[in-house]
Order: structure tokens, then sequence, then C-alpha cells
């Protein structure tokens, strides 16, 4: 799976972007044909606090798979985005295998 990560607003450094990269990959173990992945981290301004956020846009075939999340570290927030998107991707296999043993 190619990986691609963005940071708006900021510059992020190598480890932020190694830790990205490791919890995407982790992805895979979980369904095997993903295309590519868009990670796009950007800071928000919420009054006094910078909130951190991760919005990740998963490619697999036929279809797009996105999650956004929003914490005080971008650490929790690229977790809560990943553990978002294996709930959908457990739910994309789920609905092409039913598909699949309808056709047989």
């Amino acid at each position: 799976m190619k990986v691609h990560t963005e940071s708006v607003q900021f510059k992020a450094d190598q480890k932020l972007l190694d830790f990205a990269e490791k919890k995407m990959s982790k992805l895979e173990q979980f369904y095997d044909r993903i295309i590519s992945a868009e990670v796009k981290l950007k800071l928000e301004n919420a009054g006094q606090v910078r909130d951190k956020v991760a919005e990740i846009l998963l490619h697999v075939p036929g279809q797009q798979l996105f999650a956004k999340e929003t914490t005080k570290t971008f650490e929790r927030s690229i977790d809560g985005a990943v553990d978002d998107l294996r709930r959908q991707l457990a739910k994309y296999k789920e609905k092409r295998r039913s598909k699949a043993s309808l056709r047989q």
C-alpha cells in the first residue's frame, strides 16, 4: 500500500510520519487489497487550544473509506482514525463476501 502523508499549517517531523506509516501498514492485516492511503494532518484553532486533526482517506477496490479524528495529540488522532477505518474495512469485507456468496 502506498501512503501519502500531508501536513497542513506545520512541518511534521520524521517521527510523526513514521508513526502514521506504521499505523497504516497495520490495516493491511485486516484487508490486503488496499490500494493507497492519504493521511492529512492539520492544526485546528478552537479558542485557546490548538487541536490536532487526522483525516485518512483509504482507497480500496471500488470504494473510498474516510475517517477523521480530532484530539489533543496527533498520535491519538491517528489511532482513532485507524480504529474507525478498521471497523469500516471489516464491514466492507463482509459486504463483498456476502455479494460474492450471492453470485454463486
